[in-house]
Formats: C-alpha cells, structure tokens, sequence
C-alpha cells in the first residue's frame, strides 16, 4: 500500500524546509515581520517569543516539519493541534485572534520560503512557486482561514495590501529586538539583522531601519560555493548559540 504524504516527496516545499540554513532565513526573515506586526501582542500574550525566541523558532520548525515531511493523516493532525492550540490561547484571553492575523503568518511563509531559498539557492520557477503557495494554502484551508487567495497571482497582490496595512512600528517592536539581542548575544544578533536585510521586503525593512548594504552577500557567494565540498551548515551554526546544538542538528532533513 502506497504512503500518502500531504507534501509530494518530490515537492520543492522539501527541499526548501529540509536544509537548517534556508530555515535559518525564513526565520530571521519572520522574526522581523512579527516584531511589526499589529497583532504581535498576542504572541505576547502567551509571552513564549519575548520569553525565549530561539526554542520558539524550535518549535515552530517542528510543527512546519511535522506538515511537511509527515504522512497525509499525521500532517492533518498537526495542523489540526496549531488550531487547537489558537483557540486555548483566544479562551484564555477571552478575545478571537483577527483573520488578517491568521493570513499575515501564512503569507509569512510563503514568502520567505521563496526568498530565503532564492537568496541561497537559485531563483524558482514559477511552476515551483506556485507549489510554495498550494502547500500553504491546504494549510490554511485546513485550518478554516477565511478570504484566503486562490492561487500564486491573488496571493502577490493580498501580499502586497497585507505588508502597507497590517505593519506598524510599536514599543513591542523595540522590546521584541531587544530580546533578540538578549538571547543571541550582539555579534549573533547583528548576522540576524543582516539575514533579515537580504530577505525582507522593502517596507519591512524602512520600518525596521535595517539598512542597505547587505555585509553578508560575500558569506552567501561563499556558501554556495561550499555547497559544491558538502560544507553547507555553517550560517546557521554562525548564528545559532552552541547551547542549541542538539536543536541546530535537527534543522536538517
């Protein structure tokens, strides 16, 4: 009997996810979205990101790893516990989690799954991101996410209304990065910043004040060129504590 997956073990959603570096951008990338986003107040709610932002990064890897790589059956039972798991969180604050919340994370994803993947990889044809967006989208779908795009097309515009409306520069902007800084210490935290240049978009970064000039554009020439020897790995072992070795193994499929 034949193994139905909810991803295509041929699907470049794989080989997007299955490499710790490309996760390692997808997170610095998110890390600097939610920081402006005008619902990070629930993440502090549950105070699990500003608390500790790496195991937090840990976490979500494994849910995205468990709907990914997992069987058809167990990838749904995953998605079904992040709902289980939002709908605790509304009953304890006694509040509903806005839609364009739900969607602005999964856009998330989308997006920098595709540039995290063009910055160190290759760019994607437009058959392969249009498969970015079907795995995301069967995601949300899952999850009952309302007004969701229909395919590649409407998401690039929804995207783009998403980023001009739904970000703002707040006090819990300034904490979010101040604990970032904490919990990478400062030589870590400035290769994060840089990370987040390369893959945010424009708006995100003028936000952020990151800055133009990415200083790690030579590092990734020269990861790419590692490749070639079997010595990628090292931009998420740059950047990641030695305490979270366990963990940094893991990131590879």
């Amino acid at each position: 009997m034949t193994m139905e997956f909810f991803v295509d073990k041929d699907s470049i959603v794989r080989k997007i996810w299955g490499k710790g570096d490309t996760i390692l951008f997808i997170f610095a990338g998110a890390s600097a979205e939610f920081a402006l986003n005008k619902a990070v107040d629930w993440l502090y709610f549950t105070g699990r990101l500003p608390s500790d932002p790496l195991n937090r990064l840990f976490s979500t890897v494994a849910y995205a790893r468990e709907i990914i790589f997992a069987e058809r059956h167990k990838a749904i039972q995953a998605i079904d516990k992040i709902s289980t798991i939002h709908n605790n969180v509304e009953k304890s604050r006694g509040d509903e989690i806005p839609d364009w919340a739900f969607r602005d994370v999964l856009f998330m994803l989308i997006d920098y799954s595709i540039r995290s993947f063009e910055v160190l990889e290759r760019k994607l044809t437009h058959d392969e991101r249009t498969e970015v967006f079907d795995v995301f989208y069967r995601v949300g779908v899952r999850m009952g996410i309302k007004d969701l795009p229909l395919n590649l097309q409407e998401w690039i515009i929804s995207r783009k209304a998403h980023l001009e409306r739904n970000l703002i520069r707040s006090g819990l902007t300034i904490d979010l990065y101040k604990q970032y800084r904490k919990h990478l210490g400062y030589f870590r935290f400035q290769i994060l910043k840089q990370a987040q240049i390369l893959v945010v978009p424009e708006s995100v970064n003028k936000l952020l004040s990151l800055g133009r000039i990415p200083l790690l554009i030579p590092v990734v020439k020269v990861y790419k060129l590692a490749q070639r020897f079997k010595l990628e790995g090292f931009l998420k072992n740059a950047v990641l504590p030695d305490e979270y070795k366990k963990q940094i193994a893991g990131l590879d499929k």
